[in-house]
């Protein structure tokens, strides 16, 4: 079976019966609101990059801030293995969830490691002196800007409340009742 077909019946399986319209694409300033909202919830996300063998490394990390333009910050430590990996490879993934049943996003974007003091004093918190023991001033200390080119979100349109409560009744009458909303994100 190809994969126009496969995608016909993955997508007729639950969206057949949803009577609510639960599928709208954002771009621009709409996209980075959505994104900017997820990220606040999640927090961190799963960074992934590849490696010179081309596997998939993955690990967590804290998101620092969203800017206005859908960028994101994050500090890496300059002999960390991702930092390593991303001079060879700037294509990154990253995956969020902000709760268990809604929240989601998907990026993927391009990776730039800078040592800019001023952007690294913008960002500093107390906390990361775990991992750069000498402060701020850590010669350690690179900022990555993660500037996303799409991705894919699934949240819900009323909140985790709503959504509970809707799925319940679905449930009692026998109809689909999802308070779900899903798309792409072109930044």
């Amino acid at each position: 079976m190809d994969k126009l077909r496969k995608k016909e019946i993955h997508m007729d399986s639950i969206n057949k019966q949803q009577p609510e319209h639960n599928m709208e694409d954002l771009s621009g300033s709409a996209a980075v609101e959505k994104m900017a909202a997820i990220i606040k919830a999640a927090e961190t996300c799963f960074f992934c990059t590849k490696d010179q063998a081309g596997n998939e490394d993955v690990r967590p990390m804290s998101v620092l801030e969203v800017d206005p333009q859908g960028n994101l910050w994050f500090m890496s430590a300059s002999d960390s293995h991702k930092n390593q990996e991303l001079q060879n490879n700037a294509h990154v993934r990253l995956f969020f969830q902000g709760s268990p049943h809604s929240e989601f996003l998907h990026l993927e974007g391009h990776a730039t490691v800078s040592r800019d003091k001023a952007r690294i004093k913008q960002l500093w918190k107390f906390v990361l002196k775990t991992w750069f023991t000498e402060g701020e001033d850590d010669p350690r200390i690179t900022v990555i800007k993660v500037a996303p080119s799409h991705g894919y979100y699934w949240d819900t349109k009323h909140g985790n409340a709503v959504a509970g409560v809707k799925m319940m009744i679905g449930a009692a009458v026998g109809v689909t009742l999802d308070d779900s909303i899903e798309g792409n994100l072109t930044v």
